[in-house]
């Protein structure tokens, strides 16, 4: 059985933390990781663009932007008869917000251990 669930400061952060899981989870694998950077660097690419560079079958590529798309890091788009992908930063500046957000907490309380050591 889980345990019960706290209330305090602690939750906000962590239904954050919960939320911004399938996007770290996505950027976890080098290949999807990859693939953005690819993406980032220039417009919409196809599947077959995509396997293209990289050592990777199209359904591999596939699967991997499947799960870049269920977490909202790329879009794509039917044009003719082929799907183009397209990254969209928004969930990475929400990651961004996230860990600047757990960096200051960090910082206040490594803050605290410091006055605390030295007082």
């Amino acid at each position: 059985m889980s345990p019960p669930p706290r209330s305090g400061a602690g939750a906000p952060r962590r239904a954050q933390a919960q939320i911004q899981a399938p996007i770290f989870a996505a950027l976890g694998d080098r290949t999807r990781l990859a693939l953005v950077a690819t993406l980032c660097a220039g417009p919409a690419r196809s599947i077959s663009e995509l396997a293209g560079d990289f050592a990777l079958t199209r359904q591999a590529v596939t699967k991997h932007l499947r799960v870049l798309e269920r977490a909202g890091i790329v879009h794509s788009a039917r044009r003719g008869r082929e799907s183009r992908f397209q990254f969209d930063p928004r969930p990475i500046e929400q990651v961004r917000t996230y860990l600047d957000l757990v960096a200051e907490h960090w910082d206040q309380a490594l803050s605290r251990l410091k006055s605390l050591v030295e007082g």
